[in-house]
Parts: C-alpha cells; sequence; structure tokens
C-alpha cells in the first residue's frame, strides 16, 4: 500500500492495523485536554474559543460510520462522539455574508475546508472521543473534524482553529491536486454526493 500511496504514509497507528497514519508535518506534541483551545472567528457575530470543557458542555452526539481513505483503505463501523459542526456554528452566528469554513491544524501546516451547508450537515463532526475512548494525540486528538460522508482526509487532524468566510480555499491536499468535494465514491465516478 505505501508504495502506492502519495499522501505519505509514514507509520501504523496501534489499534490492530485498522487505521494508517499519515501527517504532513511529522509528529505534533500531544495537547494536554485542561490547555486546548479551538478558536472560532471571521465572519461571525460571536468570535469564540472554546476549552475542552467547554465543547463537553454542549449537546453531544454520537455515530457510528465507516473511515474511507482515498487511497483505498477502509475502516468500517467507528464510533466517533463529540460536538455536531453545526451546534458549534449555532455558538459563534455566522454571518449572513458566511458561505465557508477554513480549518486549521496544530500542526501548523495542514489546512482543509467546507461549504457552509456541508457544515450543517448532521454528520459533520467537531469530535472528542473515539471507540467510545477520548481520542489520543496519534488519531489527531484532543479533537480533530469527522466529516462523515467524504473521503477521510477531509477529517483534519489537531483540529485548532475554524475560520468562516466567503469562499471555499483549498486545503492542504486539495493544493496537491485532491477533490476540494470528496464525497466517498464521488472523486472515483462511482457514486454522487450522498444524501442524508
Amino acid at each position: 500500500m505505501a508504495q502506492n500511496d502519495p499522501t505519505g504514509l509514514t507509520a501504523l497507528i496501534p489499534g490492530g492495523g485498522r487505521f494508517r497514519f499519515y501527517s504532513v508535518a511529522g509528529g505534533v506534541d500531544e495537547i494536554p485536554r485542561t490547555e486546548y483551545r479551538l478558536r472560532v472567528d471571521g465572519e461571525v457575530r460571536r468570535p469564540r474559543e472554546f476549552t475542552f470543557a467547554d465543547l463537553a458542555a454542549l449537546p453531544q452526539t454520537r455515530m457510528v460510520k465507516d473511515v474511507q481513505c482515498v487511497t483505498g483503505w477502509r475502516v468500517p463501523d467507528v464510533e466517533w462522539s463529540g460536538v455536531l459542526l453545526s451546534d458549534l456554528l449555532a455558538e459563534v452566528r455566522p454571518n449572513s455574508v458566511a458561505t465557508a469554513l477554513e480549518f486549521g491544524s496544530a500542526d501548523g501546516v495542514y489546512t482543509e475546508s467546507l461549504t457552509l451547508d456541508q457544515a450543517m450537515r448532521p454528520d459533520v463532526l467537531v469530535a472528542t472521543h473515539m471507540q467510545g475512548e477520548p481520542i489520543i494525540n496519534a488519531h489527531g486528538g484532543p479533537v480533530r473534524l469527522y466529516v462523515a460522508p467524504m473521503y477521510f482526509y477531509k477529517s483534519l487532524k489537531w483540529l485548532d482553529r475554524i475560520t468562516v468566510g466567503t469562499q471555499v480555499d483549498p486545503g492542504y491536499w486539495e493544493e496537491l491536486g485532491y477533490d476540494v468535494d470528496a464525497w466517498v465514491g464521488g472523486s472515483n465516478g462511482r457514486d454522487d454526493a450522498p444524501t442524508v
């Protein structure tokens, strides 16, 4: 798999070989949950910085979905929980001109994007737990994005900032040629964007 993988497979994650570890900037120092901060700003009425405890105090959502990598590997029935991105956005109240979100990683390199409509889906999560446990650093914790209907490169690890804006800016992988709209199956022509 690694020899056919242009995304930089670097190691296997512990956990029975179910997941593979991709990083565009090497390792990221572990962020204690007590020190974690998520900044949400841009075209919003109430810019805010969320602690891990703030996220835990918001309504929690649990979902069990497959993880599908654009390179071909897949992990079925992964349990995720955390805050729906739509619920987080309700806290900051996007302005009427807002149409897109940019996500930044604590690795200082990786970025991703979604349209506002995509971000409001009921299967897009600011994830704090995976398989019933807090997300570990190697899996992108303490907080990561999980975009269930899209290929896993859209599920940015080590999420530390969300900027609400007026246009979609291609993320790290999109700048290298990956699809901006990464619907599972859509990038290889097998299906259309999923419905809820």
